[in-house]
């Protein structure tokens, strides 16, 4: 597809004018044929990606917008993909960056607790779906023409599912001035706490209209932030002083939860309490206790609304870079308990003559008999958990030919499992 203004994107977006570019991307201003409606489009180069290992930024930037619906999050409409680019069709925000107010100078003290308020409610509603933004800053920050702020670009966000077995987050990244001292240090940190300290950042540069933390030399200003080490103006009214403080303290542990700030006598002044129904309105989203239905095999993965997403169909990312008549992974979800669905795997596995080896964790182990064109057969079914009743289950080659295996899964076992298929990957839900 052509850049240039006027052309129409997948016969469905008529381009406008550039918004930004960065390395990879450019974004565009755009209006739908069908309906007349104004969006944002993110086109980005796939071979770019490709080249410099940033599939997974990418995916993980798309997963997390589709994710988070919140009215004070940039929102994700589609993803569309031709073979050298991908579309991300946004919601346009017309109102700039947060940035350019700051840039003119500080505000005043009501309308930056407004945009305080929205921003915490966000962060808030992102951290209950598992999401961590880490780079929070006034130029991720957009304003609609109601001059209401909108959060954008979690392509450095990182999810539940990506902490370590400490619980911890391990990548070093955000930019520096808004980083708490926890990323700093590179021992591991929690998303949700890194966080509520680049909130407290963003709201002194609203209050103050500049940085809290500055030094021309990088270690210099590390050092700041890691004591905490700032002054803040004369004119900064002491209830804001006394809130910050415990938003910028330099240990995670002892610092502020959002619940907390929440309670803050001078946060909750005009707070919209509106703001927090988004929060629980799908809290069947987010992850259950494990249910453990046999002893013998284990628990099941439960999962979460980012899980089901990129297990779906419509948002399986991988089909965006690769061959999916190639994919070695197959998923299908089934109305039955976990045990049920043993059952008749392991019934299933005797037909076919596979060995079955169980493993903890909702995993069995196929292995074929005979030697096949690359070696023995052998491939995982991984069961997740959505509710006891309710699971999806996830088929991945490990070893042996994909052809071979693509044949027993698709020709054999799934005709086999036919009445306890709910759906099947690709099909549309019955």
């Amino acid at each position: 597809m052509g850049d240039k203004k006027g052309s129409v994107l997948m016969q469905r977006y008529e381009q406008g004018k550039i918004l930004g570019h960065g390395t990879f991307a450019k974004v565009y201003q755009a209006r739908n044929i069908e309906t007349g409606a104004n969006v944002a489009i993110k086109v980005v180069d796939k071979e770019k990606v490709l080249k410099v290992g940033m599939i997974e930024q990418i995916k993980r930037e798309i997963s997390v917008m589709r994710l988070v619906r919140h009215p004070h999050v940039v929102q994700l409409y589609e993803v569309m993909a031709s073979k050298a680019k991908i579309y991300i069709v946004m919601e346009h925000v017309r109102g700039g960056e947060l940035f350019d107010k700051v840039a003119r100078g500080k505000i005043k003290g009501d309308i930056a607790r407004k945009y305080f308020q929205q921003l915490i409610s966000a962060v808030d509603y992102c951290h209950s779906r598992g999401v961590y933004h880490r780079d929070l800053k006034p130029e991720n920050l957009l304003l609609d023409q109601n001059e209401d702020l909108k959060i954008t670009d979690f392509g450095l966000s990182a999810l539940a599912e990506s902490r370590r077995q400490d619980g911890l987050l391990h990548t070093m990244c955000g930019t520096p001035a808004y980083v708490a001292p926890e990323v700093i240090h590179r021992k591991g940190y929690d998303g949700a706490k890194a966080d509520i300290w680049s909130c407290g950042v963003v709201l002194f540069v609203l209050l103050a209209g500049y940085l809290p933390f500055q030094d021309s030399n990088l270690i210099e200003m590390y050092k700041k932030i890691g004591k905490a080490e700032f002054k803040f103006p004369n004119m900064f009214p002491s209830d804001v002083k006394r809130l910050l403080l415990k938003i910028m303290d330099p240990n995670p542990k002892t610092r502020i939860s959002i619940a907390k700030i929440m309670e803050n006598s001078w946060f909750r002044k005009g707070f919209d309490s509106k703001l927090l129904e988004n929060r629980h309105e799908s809290d069947a989203y987010k992850t259950g206790s494990v249910q453990d239905d046999d002893s013998m095999f284990g628990p099941c993965y439960n999962l979460n609304a980012f899980d089901i997403i990129s297990f779906s169909e419509g948002f399986d990312l991988s089909g965006l870079f690769e061959d999916k008549s190639q994919k070695k992974e197959v998923r299908f979800s089934a109305r039955e308990t976990a045990l049920t669905i043993i059952s008749k795997l392991e019934d299933i596995s005797k037909k076919l003559k596979l060995k079955v080896k169980k493993k903890n964790g909702g995993i069995m182990r196929f292995e074929g008999c005979k030697e096949g064109r690359k070696g023995i057969l052998c491939f995982d079914a991984e069961i997740f958990e959505v509710t006891p009743t309710f699971h999806m289950i996830e088929l991945k080659k490990l070893g042996g030919d994909t052809l071979e295996y693509l044949k027993v899964v698709r020709q054999e076992m799934r005709p086999a499992l036919k009445d306890i298929i709910w759906t099947w990957q690709g099909e549309q839900e019955t």
